[in-house]
């Protein structure tokens, strides 16, 4: 972790990969890639803006976050491509199949966070991947007032752009859980009228008016107060498989709702709350899915959670990631950072999805 100086362990100078997450300010104010370049000369560097940054069981602002990596048995490779409005889909199915090898076990992605429909991205990535690759990930996050967000390769991070790191062998071992702890409220609504992501009614009615009824002296403060109330969604007949769905824009003069993922028309929906101990305990049992043994040691965890969970838990945010710690093995090495969309496979299905307002964790070791 770096934040004017480094701290933790000083180690691994000969580290082949780095992942780093990073706050806004620290990008502005600072060469990010040349301050990892002088620490850790030989690594390639893959990393992202965030909302937050995780490390250990603590939730800092205004650092860099992240985890030299050096691979006894497992190889890597990156792939990565710019984004470009309409082609989603198309990248994911890009990246993915430049990746592909037998023994690829996972696949890590890190999106523009902003400028992406995060859904087709994962639609790609999930189109062109064996059922057996684990393919987890987050979009870029920043601050709640959804500015621009940062991916960066090899150099300084900048805006619409999207990678994909593919890690293989025999000997790597990967997990995920992926869960939120949220509660809906109110009466489920029909999504009439939508387009990829964007709402435009909700039971014939414009959505962005029935959503500031709910909000009420709120909706003053939209987008950024939409992140206390994501949506949840479901396909007909499919109650237990519903994915969240936050806010990251709105349209006054159409009077629509703008999500990082599809909003499926015929799909019923639902506001959603939660208090900060629903939210912890949805992190928990985020870790008790990766059903990570306490004999791997070495273990690596990546934390993706959403921003919104931070802006609603605000100095009680720790508590979500100290669950998490309490559960993993003692000695897993922990980083991550608050995002605007997780990618992990679904609780219930097992197929990769965009989720909103969930904590997202990746583990990852070799025998």
């Amino acid at each position: 972790m770096w934040q004017t100086s480094w701290r933790g362990d000083s180690g691994l100078s000969d580290a082949a990969l780095v992942i780093y997450f990073a706050a806004p300010t620290a990008l502005r104010d600072h060469d990010i890639s040349a301050i990892l370049r002088e620490r850790y000369p030989q690594a390639r560097q893959i990393g992202c803006s965030s909302g937050g940054e995780i490390y250990d069981a603590e939730v800092l602002d205004g650092s860099i976050s992240g985890v030299a990596l050096r691979f006894e048995r497992a190889e890597f490779s990156i792939a990565s491509a710019k984004v470009r409005s309409g082609e989603d889909h198309n990248t994911g199915v890009q990246l993915a199949s430049q990746l592909l090898r037998d023994d690829l076990k996972w696949v890590f992605v890190l999106s523009d966070g902003i400028k992406v429909n995060g859904s087709e991205l994962v639609r790609g990535f999930a189109e062109v991947l064996p059922d057996d690759v684990l393919l987890t990930g987050g979009l870029a996050g920043g601050s709640p007032g959804f500015g621009e967000s940062y991916v960066g390769l090899d150099g300084p991070p900048r805006a619409l752009q999207v990678l994909a790191l593919g890690v293989y062998g025999s000997g790597v071992h990967c997990s995920s859980g992926s869960m939120g702890g949220w509660q809906v409220f109110g009466p489920p609504r029909r999504i009439t009228r939508s387009e990829g992501n964007i709402l435009y009614e909700l039971d014939g009615a414009p959505a962005l008016d029935l959503y500031k009824h709910y909000l009420g002296a709120e909706a003053a403060n939209l987008p950024r107060s939409a992140l206390l109330y994501p949506l949840a969604i479901w396909a007909p007949g499919q109650t237990s498989q519903d994915v969240v769905r936050t806010i990251v824009g709105v349209d006054e003069a159409s009077k629509s709702l703008i999500f990082t993922g599809d909003v499926p028309e015929g799909y019923s929906a639902k506001l959603m709350s939660a208090s900060f101990a629903q939210l912890a305990r949805g992190a928990e049992q985020s870790a008790e899915q990766t059903q990570v043994s306490s004999d791997h040691k070495e273990t690596l965890a990546i934390l993706v959670s959403c921003i919104g969970r931070k802006l609603l838990m605000g100095q009680m945010v720790a508590d979500e990631v100290e669950a998490v710690k309490d559960v993993l093995p003692s000695e897993a090495n922990i980083t991550g950072f608050y995002s605007y969309g997780e990618i992990a496979p679904h609780g219930v299905t097992g197929n990769c999805q965009l989720h909103n307002q969930t904590m997202t964790i990746t583990t990852i070791w070799e025998d």
